[in-house]
């Protein structure tokens, strides 16, 4: 039996992320957006509800096509409202909206969002040397810095939390701890 980080072992889903998503680096900027959408609607809910509406947002967020949404106006905002597939938050749908907005900037400048959000770590994933959850830190210094420069670019619903939660799902830091098989897989 494989040895896997523990907070994954409570459900299907949670391993299935596990062992396929979180933390392999990402250099694909629609799921870059993805991401950033997701980890905005978890502001104060469990990841698992996030994941378990995954679907959900990517039928109600045009496939997370950032020029899709980023044109979305109150009609959409409204119908959004009204989509029980998702987390009904009006400010987490309007920040997705200007999120779009701000990552079709980002994109602009920097070519892609993957060039802009690989250059804090020097293009190459922070592998952490966890043995277990409660070493694992909610948040760090580099995550407080980009939330800082996101939110200057017009990014909302990106606390160093998120950021940070953010960094660990698309591979920018490998939080799998020592003794789980994934570590070792990401850190080769």
């Amino acid at each position: 039996m494989k040895m896997r980080c523990p907070w994954c072992e409570s459900s299907d889903i949670y391993r299935k992320y596990h062992d396929e998503e979180w933390g392999v680096p990402v250099h694909d900027d629609n799921l870059f957006f993805e991401f950033l959408v997701l980890e905005s609607a978890q502001a104060g809910l469990s990841w698992i509800t996030i994941l378990k509406r995954r679907e959900g947002y990517r039928n109600a967020f045009a496939g997370f096509n950032p020029k899709i949404v980023a044109n979305f106006n109150e009609a959409n905002i409204e119908n959004l409202m009204r989509d029980t597939s998702i987390i009904r938050n009006r400010r987490k749908i309007i920040a997705t909206i200007a999120n779009a907005k701000a990552f079709l900037t980002i994109k602009t400048e920097f070519g892609s969002f993957d060039n802009y959000i690989w250059q804090f770590t020097n293009k190459k994933p922070i592998i952490n040397h966890f043995n277990s959850l409660s070493q694992v830190p909610a948040q760090t210094d580099l995550a407080i810095k980009i939330s800082k420069d996101l939110k200057m670019r017009g990014f909302t619903f990106v606390g160093p939390t998120i950021v940070y939660s953010f960094m660990q799902a698309t591979g920018l830091v490998n939080d799998h701890i020592v003794g789980c098989y994934r570590h070792s897989e990401l850190s080769a």
